[in-house]
């Protein structure tokens, strides 16, 4: 467990920081006025994506400035690895979607496969509208289809391999206060 710990703080010691956390709030707070802007009244149901949108929804919340129904579904790629897999659901939505504005967040858009594939069931169960928010939107050409994008961005970063405010590395520096980027990743 020392080594583990050690190696751990290493890792955050030696990230480069892309987006220090007073940057981070000011994204939120611009995405929260947009998606107050656009939700306000459509009595939405709010799905934070577990793990890595618990602390984005957590910052998120408070910040909306309309009655929102929250809850949260798990589906995952990455299992604590760095590299995704084929995509597993852990907690599927039990709420009837049908009808409903459904805003799906997450922490970030990297080829998006794990979202997409979330926003597509969310169709298929009946909802009237699927919108999705991240916190970051990784820059490279490899999304799971042209042209994805959240409909809510809080920031654009380079193609790296990053954590911290929700994202992990090897499934740990979720609570990192800003974006990092691990060194040589």
């Amino acid at each position: 467990m020392t080594e583990t710990v050690a190696e751990m703080n290493q890792v955050l010691a030696d990230a480069d920081c892309l987006v220090p956390e007073s940057q981070v709030h000011s994204a939120i707070d611009d995405m929260a006025k947009a998606i107050t802007a656009r939700l306000k009244d459509s009595n939405p149901l709010l799905f934070c994506v577990m793990n890595g949108g618990l602390i984005l929804t957590g910052q998120l919340l408070p910040r909306l400035h309309f009655p929102v129904q929250a809850e949260y579904l798990h589906a995952t790629r990455y299992r604590q690895e760095t590299t995704g897999g084929i995509l597993e659901w852990k907690l599927r939505p039990e709420q009837a979607l049908q009808r409903r504005t459904v805003l799906i967040v997450d922490d970030i858009l990297d080829e998006g496969t794990t979202l997409d594939a979330i926003a597509e069931f969310c169709r298929t169960q009946g909802a009237a509208e699927v919108l999705t928010a991240v916190l970051v939107d990784k820059q490279h050409d490899r999304k799971a289809r042209p042209g994805l994008k959240a409909d809510f961005t809080g920031l654009e970063v380079e193609d790296r391999f990053l954590f911290g405010f929700g994202m992990d590395y090897k499934g740990y520096w979720r609570n990192a206060p800003g974006i990092y980027a691990v060194k040589g990743l």
